[in-house]
């Protein structure tokens, strides 16, 4: 026992049983980590910094377990609202990787941005770009406005060709051979001219109205009837023979008959000259083959029909020259059948019978 003495008022210590362990000793609890403070405008990483996990020291707010979501990311401070300013932040977009991370530029400045600026615009690009469209669409529309026209104009075409073959026993004779034609600037220096109607012949065929030789220029268009009708003008010293000669021959065969006459020139040879018609009593009595000044002579390929005029004097005197309407017309010609104005007497007769008889093929055609 000690040797110093035990105070009175204090208990001894209990007595410690051999099976009770001795109490260990408690370790103070570790500190808790701190998050370091965050940086006022801190590099944006390549990928979203990882959540720090929580203290497991922590107790849970609540018993009730909810399911694993995504950790939002937290709300990092922005500089300003750049949704007006036209600038974009591919940064921003879900996923976006290190290619498209932008760079800081340190404290107090915004972050790096791309922006779309609008492409210059020349004037002349413009206007030649709208003079394109135009074209275009002028180009699409004519087109389109041809090839329907074209084809309804082909099959209308087609019915006026047949509807002109059956003329000479259809049109009346006074719309074939009017009884007065009236020729403005018809004449010589564009004189106007009038001319009478003195007899129409009985339709016939070509046998003996054509010389052979004219005849067999025609054979391949066939001759289904010729018309005839004699004219003079006001004063009674000329006189003319309108021709009608209507073919059995289709469109094909009339324009090839056309394109022969036009490049040959078959319509200015003197021995192709059509036949007058001289009725007795009138002043074309004497008007035979030998009185023929002038002709002019018209194959057409809308019509199945041959048009011609012939004219000479009414006095009946003979012409040794006679003279195409194409060459007796032209400026300068000193010959007999020019300066008597017989070309241009024989040129418009065929102009106006053609005007006739297209517009009786076809009504809104305009007639001379």
């Amino acid at each position: 026992m000690s040797t110093q003495a035990r105070r009175p008022d204090v208990p001894p210590p209990p007595a410690r049983r051999p099976e009770e362990p001795a109490p260990r000793a408690t370790a103070p609890p570790p500190p808790r980590p701190t998050a370091p403070p965050r940086p006022a405008a801190p590099p944006r990483p390549a990928a979203p910094p990882a959540r720090p996990e929580a203290d497991d020291a922590a107790p849970p707010k609540s018993p009730r377990t909810f399911p694993a979501f995504p950790t939002p990311r937290p709300a990092e401070p922005r500089p300003r609202d750049r949704r007006h300013t036209g600038a974009v932040d591919l940064t921003d977009r879900p996923g976006a990787g290190a290619p498209f991370a932008a760079a800081p530029r340190g404290p107090g400045h915004d972050e790096a941005t791309t922006r779309l600026r609008p492409v210059p615009r020349s004037p002349r690009r413009t206007a030649a770009a709208a003079v394109c469209l135009v074209l275009g669409l002028g180009l699409v529309a004519g087109g389109a406005a041809g090839t329907w026209l074209a084809g309804g104009d082909s099959a209308g075409a087609a019915d006026r060709f047949a509807a002109g073959a059956a003329l000479w026993h259809d049109a009346p004779v006074d719309r074939l051979f009017p009884p007065t034609v009236e020729g403005k600037k018809a004449g010589p220096g564009g004189a106007d001219r009038t001319w009478t109607r003195i007899a129409v012949a009985p339709d016939s065929g070509c046998a003996k109205a054509l010389d052979p030789l004219l005849a067999s220029v025609l054979a391949p268009a066939g001759c289904a009837r010729l018309l005839r009708a004699t004219y003079t003008d006001a004063t009674r010293s000329e006189v003319v023979t309108v021709g009608l000669l209507f073919t059995r021959a289709g469109e094909q065969t009339m324009t090839d008959l056309r394109t022969r006459f036009r490049t040959e020139k078959l319509d200015q040879r003197r021995d192709l000259m059509p036949r007058p018609y001289a009725a007795e009593g009138t002043p074309a009595e004497g008007f035979g083959d030998d009185q023929r000044a002038s002709w002019s002579l018209t194959v057409l390929d809308d019509l199945p029909a041959v048009v011609y005029a012939v004219s000479g004097f009414a006095d009946g005197r003979e012409i040794t020259e006679p003279q195409p309407a194409a060459s007796a017309t032209a400026d300068g010609a000193t010959t007999a059948p020019a300066q008597a104005g017989l070309g241009h007497t024989a040129l418009a007769h065929t102009e106006r019978a053609t005007a006739r008889l297209r517009s009786l093929a076809r009504p809104d055609t305009e007639e001379r």
